[in-house]
């Protein structure tokens, strides 16, 4: 192990040398210290060593968020341990295919999600483990993720640095199996470090912990806090009145935002008689009325940015107030510029794929080599969103580009191709459009546009629960609109734009 290495585990020592009596989690009434937690982590690590689990080997977590969740993280970053989170609102079709590109040797699932892998210990041979996470009587085929934990001496651990992998974040289902970006202790350390200095944490702030684990926001914003020396409150799921309840009783400092998180915790606020008032930073991505409602009704500050999970997080930040409209100049340890197809740099002013490059940059999709040499083409993370820099250096987002077209309902990613080949199997179909449109509630929305004859054939809701029951129901259409005839380019592929123009971006 080199004099240069920094590890999440490195961290979190850190973390119980200098707060050790502190509180790193609070979960219900329960904290947990910072050294209560290194303890914790040492005798888990303890029993994953004990199973035979080495370094590069992957542990699948299909789970809401708890303690123990928190634990594994640490405990796999101790071991060299890949952690691979999956999403818990994806159907059973759609975990399987994660899990098959990941190759896991153990399983951790919890109470939650049994009804999707609860029969998987006696038909998927491959993985060795099944453990699952919580107070509940395990199910069968299952043992307790608590049996694992081995007091005493630690294991020994393996030779690590920065650049080895943490863990993998799924993004959206480009080629219907969501891409995992492999993500580096030295991404997560770094990233900590850049929002940490921007917002100004220390170890007076408390973050609510209700996004989910499987979320680079979550996950982002959980290590960001632990390093600064903050508590993070954890939540297995978010409810907006029990999130207001623990931001009081807590004192929390620091919240994340997608659509509708600020909308219903506001609501909330307003219902229970909270002026919450320890709040001091939202952050994410919202609505203009939304934000300003934010800062007309509590003391708190909205931040914004551009970043992926392809980039660790943020690689351009800003306090909306600062300058409205934009997302940012970029951070301090990263480049970002702007380019044509051909990756010429475009003037100031016009528009161009966003890249980047720096100790943000994720090391490549899993399993992915070729997705990933043409990602990281030319030294650069081509990021597929388009955008613009003003004279003065901040960067203003634009839109997705064709090939990467992204829709953002509520903070999830979904790809209108998925959904696209899903509506595809509906007898009759021979052609479909999907694409976002603004939603007030959730950001965006998605609508389809659906070629068959008679055009009449299907109602919305027909074409709704079709999707709904083949891939997860966040990425069900709300809008569709029918025609016997889609506009078609000269290959004979759907003219997106015309499909656009004409069908218009509302429900």
């Amino acid at each position: 192990m080199g004099a240069g290495t920094f590890t999440v585990y490195d961290m979190m020592s850190r973390g119980a040398m200098l707060h050790r009596d502190a509180p790193a989690l609070i979960h219900g009434s329960r904290p947990v210290s910072f050294g209560q937690l290194l303890h914790r982590v040492d005798a888990l690590a303890a029993g994953l060593a004990g199973l035979g689990l080495v370094k590069g080997d992957r542990i699948c977590v299909l789970a809401q968020n708890d303690v123990g969740y928190v634990e594994l993280y640490g405990a796999c970053a101790r071991q060299g341990i890949v952690a691979y989170p999956i999403n818990w609102r994806l159907t059973a079709a759609e975990v399987e295919r994660v899990v098959e590109r990941a190759g896991p040797k153990m399983m951790v699932a919890d109470a939650s999600t049994m009804s999707v892998v609860g029969e998987w210990p006696r038909t998927q041979r491959a993985i060795s483990h099944w453990y699952q996470l919580g107070d509940d009587v395990p199910a069968p085929g299952f043992q307790a993720l608590s049996s694992l934990y081995r007091e005493g001496a630690a294991p020994p651990a393996p030779d690590l640095s920065g650049d080895d992998a943490f863990a993998v974040i799924s993004t959206a289902a480009v080629d219907v199996i969501p891409r995992g970006a492999v993500l580096t202790h030295a991404n997560v350390i770094t990233a900590s470090l850049v929002v940490a200095g921007a917002l100004g944490f220390t170890a007076t702030d408390r973050y609510l912990l209700a996004l989910p684990l499987f979320h680079i926001t979550a996950l982002g914003n959980l290590i960001t806090h632990m390093h600064a020396g903050g508590a993070s409150v954890v939540v297995a799921r978010y409810d907006a009145e029990e999130a207001v309840r623990l931001i009081d009783a807590h004192r929390v400092t620091h919240v994340s935002d997608f659509p509708p998180v600020l909308t219903t915790l506001l609501d909330a606020a307003q219902k229970l008689g909270s002026k919450l008032t320890s709040l001091t930073h939202v952050s994410g991505l919202d609505a203009p009325q939304t934000i300003q409602r934010l800062h007309e009704q509590t003391g708190a500050q909205f931040w914004t940015g551009f970043g992926q999970s392809e980039t660790t997080g943020f690689v351009s930040i800003q306090r909306v107030r600062d300058k409205p409209g934009a997302a940012g100049k970029p951070i301090a340890v990263c480049q970002v510029r702007l380019v044509d197809d051909d990756d010429r740099e475009v003037p100031t002013g016009a528009p161009g794929e966003i890249v980047v490059r720096g100790p943000l940059v994720f090391q490549g999709y899993f399993g992915q080599p070729d997705v990933t040499a043409y990602t990281l083409r030319n030294g650069w993370h081509h990021t597929g969103d388009v955008g613009r820099f003003d004279d003065d250096g901040w960067l203003y987002y634009v839109k997705r580009k064709p090939e990467k077209e992204l829709i953002k309902p509520g903070g999830e990613n979904v790809y209108p191709a998925e959904v696209e080949s899903v509506i595809m199997q509906m007898e009759g179909v021979s052609g479909v459009c999907v694409y976002g449109i603004p939603d007030v509630r959730w950001g965006e929305a998605i609508k389809a546009v659906v070629e068959t004859r008679p055009a009449g054939r299907y109602t919305t809701q027909q074409v709704s629960e079709f999707v709904g029951a083949r891939i997860a129901r966040f990425k069900r259409p709300t809008s569709v609109a029918f025609t016997d005839a889609l506009p078609r380019a000269v290959d004979g592929s759907v003219d997106r734009d015309a499909v656009k123009s004409r069908w218009g971006n509302e429900a």
